[in-house]
């Protein structure tokens, strides 16, 4: 079972730290490149350009429900923060966390890469709600 703290995910809309310090070199619903520099589908979260090696940290307390590779996402982590709220976190170089694992906001679950297929190292986030991905920045808190 999750943690009480967990199942108010919701009520952190504006409050969280971005998982990784980087800048946003790509932002939500913005289309991406795709095959000969034609316009993919649309960004469903952001892209964060930071070093390889840094710290992902879990933008809330929650349980690890996926730690692997996947395919366009590279090693991907996903936690599941309780309450209809998942944060996804791709492009790692390495997964520090496995399926089932509980982790507090802050903790360092992954770190950096480029594995993902894109052309700079950096962290793929994205944050869904029922299954639909929205702009993670609209709950991020003003830096």
């Amino acid at each position: 079972d999750l943690s009480p703290s967990s199942s108010n995910f919701g009520q952190q809309r504006g409050k969280l730290r971005l998982p990784v310090d980087g800048a946003v070199s790509a932002r939500f619903g913005t289309p991406r490149r795709g095959d000969g520099g034609s316009a993919g589908p649309s960004w469903k979260g952001v892209f964060l350009r930071a070093p390889v090696g840094a710290d992902v940290k879990a933008v809330g307390d929650g349980r690890v429900v996926f730690a692997d590779w996947l395919r366009g996402f590279g090693n991907l982590l996903v936690i599941d923060h309780g309450g209809g709220y998942l944060s996804i976190y791709g492009n790692n170089e390495s997964l520090l966390r496995n399926v089932g694992d509980r982790v507090a906001v802050g903790e360092v679950v992954a770190s950096v890469g480029n594995t993902g297929g894109n052309e700079a190292p950096g962290l793929y986030f994205e944050l869904r709600f029922q299954g639909r991905p929205f702009d993670p920045l609209t709950w991020v808190a003003a830096r």
